[in-house]
């Protein structure tokens, strides 16, 4: 409580301007808590035992894994007589504490141990202010920290997950009752989920998280705290660290798990044969300029050399025309001004020239390889291209099992990226065009067919190159490193 000041005033209990924070404890116990979402009947919750040490965005994450939720929407805690009490203070998540008008604190500065100190002492967290889930957060005791004890754990809970997007409270236990046959209400919600939603509506297509309290201990477990995650990025080249802290919760943890198993840094296993074939569409154009060939008056190929990549190259499967005009024969146009923009052809005064780059290099697959490599950063000149190319070469080469392009089409918007949902698809396919485009030029990427439309498919080399454009980036110098 806030005494009264020198002059005897007694504060205002709604000046927003009074933190309800209290000093830090000096030693880390363990909290155990009862986590109850409110107005839900029959209660759900969860009992948790907590590190009192946590930052809030680490309880955040935390309190995502005990319920079943995907980190999807925004979420804010408060502590006060109530959520909605004009007397509680607010701590914010990253995206809410960015607006300078939103009053309140950002949670990453808050810990645990200082909105919680006594038995029956309340948090307020609320997740996505659509369907405003709020959780209640109370302390039921506080114990000896154990040794080697994790940072949170799950001891008991009752009742499954809602799913995202449900519609709050009353569209969680209209699906939950509509999914029980044995509810007592089925029959009625089943009936209302239909009026709702129509006949050939499915409430069980979307249903509860279960309660399964293995699966949330062994995702607890592997919950390591800020501090670690924000040392492993120091290790990381300076591009990709950029791109993991401007992500925030759940989805900076998967790309540290990502960037983990890129394996950045360690030696690319690739042999000879392996780059040969990769480079073989820039080798034999190297081959054919030679020490330098005279362009046409308007500054294409000659029709000659045109015609000769077009067959070699096996191009007609890709294009249709005779291939003896390197303007209108885009594979063979494409490929010499991608090799110009990585630094191995240039244009002088009529002539393509080698650059002395590629003189020194086009003997030496591996060191080309390389070389191609490290270009890959100037050729992603916009901001967009820059997380739009990255993200999809962290997927390619952290084997991730799914589509490069939609992990690209999840992850940026949740860094932020503001995409205009009309021409959601285009955006995104421009945000990795550069690396895709250079990926196809290599044979990394071949198009097979579906019953709706031709997919692009990594191949095997694909990680292998995507692993070292990735190591090849400049490290962070000691000092950012510092600074963040």
């Amino acid at each position: 409580m806030h005494g009264d000041d020198h002059l005897g005033r007694r504060p205002n209990p709604f000046d927003r301007s009074l933190s309800r924070r209290q000093p830090r404890r000096g030693e880390v116990l363990t909290y155990r808590v009862r986590v109850d979402l409110d107005d839900t009947k029959p209660p759900l919750w969860r009992r948790l035992d907590l590190s009192s040490d946590l930052f809030l965005d680490e309880l955040h994450e935390i309190l995502q894994t005990a319920f079943g939720w995907t980190d999807s929407h925004l979420h804010q805690f408060g502590s006060g007589p109530g959520y909605y009490d004009p007397r509680t203070e607010y701590y914010l998540c990253p995206y809410m504490a960015e607006d300078d008008e939103q009053p309140g604190v950002p949670e990453e500065q808050v810990r645990l141990d200082e909105l919680l100190t006594d038995t029956g002492d309340t948090l307020f967290y609320c997740y996505d202010f659509g369907d405003d889930w709020l959780h209640t957060i109370t302390l039921e005791s506080v114990l000896p920290r154990s040794p080697g004890a994790p940072a949170a754990a799950c001891l008991t809970g009752r009742r499954p997950g809602p799913p995202e997007d449900c519609g709050g409270v009353h569209g969680y236990e209209l699906i939950a009752a509509a999914t029980e046959t044995e509810h007592p209400e089925h029959a009625a919600a089943l009936a209302e989920f239909h009026d709702l939603y129509g006949d050939d509506a499915d409430p069980s297509a979307d249903p509860p998280t279960p309660f399964d309290i293995d699966e949330i201990n062994r995702a607890l477990a592997s919950f390591v705290r800020r501090s670690t995650t924000d040392a492993i990025t120091e290790d990381l080249p300076a591009a990709v660290a950029s791109v993991i802290h401007a992500a925030h919760g759940m989805l900076r943890r998967k790309l540290l798990t990502m960037a983990g198993r890129a394996h950045i840094g360690a030696p690319t296993l690739v042999d000879t044969a392996v780059a040969e074939r990769t480079l073989h569409r820039y080798l034999r154009l190297l081959d054919h300029v030679g020490e330098g060939i005279t362009l046409t008056n308007a500054g294409y190929l000659p029709p000659k050399i045109v015609e000769a990549l077009y067959t070699e190259l096996g191009m007609s499967s890709e294009w249709i025309g005779k291939g003896n005009r390197e303007d209108q024969t885009y594979p063979v146009l494409s490929l010499r001004e991608s090799a110009q923009s990585l630094g191995l052809l240039r244009k002088h005064r009529g002539r393509l020239l080698p650059t002395t780059k590629a003189r020194a290099l086009h003997g030496n697959p591996m060191e080309l390889w390389r070389y191609l490599a490290r270009r890959v950063p100037a050729l992603l000149k916009q901001p967009y291209h820059q997380h739009g190319g990255l993200l999809y070469l962290l997927a390619l080469a952290a084997d991730d099992t799914g589509d490069p392009q939609e992990f690209v089409a999840r992850t940026l918007p949740a860094l932020g990226w503001m995409i205009d949902h009309d021409h959601f698809d285009a955006a995104i396919y421009d945000a990795t065009r550069p690396v895709r485009y250079l990926l196809t030029q290599l044979g990394l990427l071949t198009w097979q067919p579906t019953e709706l439309s031709n997919v692009e498919i990594p191949t095997k080399a694909a990680q292998a190159f995507a692993r070292t454009v990735l190591t090849e980036l400049p490290r962070q110098s000691t000092t950012t490193a510092k600074q963040r």
